[in-house]
């Protein structure tokens, strides 16, 4: 795939830093199908600026498509609910805006336990989060180089 019709097509991939043993793993199965040289990383320190970043880069014009990874959970302290759906209306305003679409591989699980148990299940699930984000990604940039044509 390429953008316009030199330079192979390129991605962004916003991960947020809670939890980043976990959503770290979105990356791994988002670059076993996109190759990590077409792929610009970036952290943030949460879900909740992501919506911005993705802004920011989307903005550039450099990507096909941007996808944002993160793990809100319920801290017993702000209602995560909220949280999660502020920053997926985020995402979504910012696709519709730029025209550059955002991914969300961004999740809330209702029941959440830092065991080992729950880790494991939840890195195995962001891993195949980020499979899912590269095949929606390479098919929008298929789409748009067809559409280019």
């Amino acid at each position: 795939m390429t953008q316009g019709n030199t330079a192979p097509a390129r991605f962004a991939f916003i991960k947020a830093q809670w939890h980043a043993d976990i959503v770290d793993r979105a990356l791994e199965g988002f670059c076993e199908l996109i190759p990590a040289a077409q792929v610009d990383v970036v952290d943030v320190p949460g879900a909740f600026e992501l919506p911005l970043m993705a802004q920011t880069l989307a903005r550039t014009g450099n990507y096909s498509a941007v996808a944002c990874a993160a793990f809100v959970v319920d801290g017993g302290i702000y209602r995560h609910d909220f949280v999660a759906a502020a920053v997926v209306e985020g995402l979504m305003r910012v696709g519709l805006d730029t025209g550059v679409p955002v991914l969300s591989v961004s999740l809330t699980p209702h029941h959440y336990q830092e065991t080992d148990h729950h880790n494991a299940i939840y890195r195995t699930h962001f891993v195949e989060k980020g499979r899912e984000a590269a095949r929606a990604a390479l098919k929008i940039a298929e789409v748009e180089t067809a559409l280019a044509a």
